[in-house]
């Protein structure tokens, strides 16, 4: 039985003086995928970051299991994976070394997958090179290498916000990501991104921030 999620009223969000948008209304189930599109400008990082509580500037309600916000962000970063279109990695660590660093903060990643989720996304050779000695690809692995950290007993409730996941990503790391996302929904967890990319997941929901 599929459980409500997020469930986002009245959204309005502006950013110098221009409004991004606004009565922006819509619920995420568990089990489900959640495509936001739009044109350059209109919002789309903007909404990620409110969903994930890294950005206040908006009116509205935005609940995380019927809990507001604005209230108990906790409930929301116990349950949340965010990866931005930024790559975010410590350049001074190896690829191995960032991933112990996010699973210190992050409890629902488990260590002891550090060395799957490397072999997931093609870096096992690389585990113990520097991030600043990688390419923009493999340093983009790297963080993608996270989702591969959340063990299957915690799919269900939880969500993961990408922002444009598939940038710099080869053809085969491109379908492994689909792979892992689709095993993800198909075992009660919730995604929101944002790609250019055309998802071969026949489940996706859209929301069009050009309407």
């Amino acid at each position: 039985m599929t459980a409500l999620l997020l469930e986002i009223k009245d959204l309005f969000c502006e950013r110098d003086d221009r409004t991004l948008f606004e009565n922006l209304s819509f619920k995420l189930f568990s089990g489900s995928v959640l495509q936001v599109k739009g044109k350059n400008g209109s919002g789309k990082t903007s909404l990620l970051r409110i969903l994930c509580g890294l950005y206040q500037g908006y009116e509205g309600q935005v609940k995380f299991f019927g809990h507001d916000l604005a209230d108990d962000r906790e409930c929301l970063h116990q349950s949340l994976t965010f990866i931005g279109h930024k790559v975010s990695v410590k350049q001074a660590l190896t690829a191995r070394e960032n991933l112990s660093w996010y699973a210190n903060i992050q409890p629902q990643l488990d260590a002891n997958l550090i060395h799957s989720a490397l072999v997931a996304v093609g870096l096992d050779d690389y585990a113990d090179v520097l991030c600043q000695n990688m390419s923009a690809g493999q340093k983009r692995r790297v963080n993608l290498a996270r989702l591969f950290m959340l063990p299957d007993a915690n799919f269900e409730h939880s969500l993961w916000v990408l922002d444009e996941p598939f940038t710099a990503i080869d053809v085969e790391g491109v379908a492994k990501l689909e792979q892992r996302i689709l095993y993800y929904v198909e075992n009660g967890g919730s995604v929101v991104l944002t790609t250019h990319q055309t998802l071969r997941i026949k489940t996706v929901e859209l929301l069009n921030l050009d309407n």
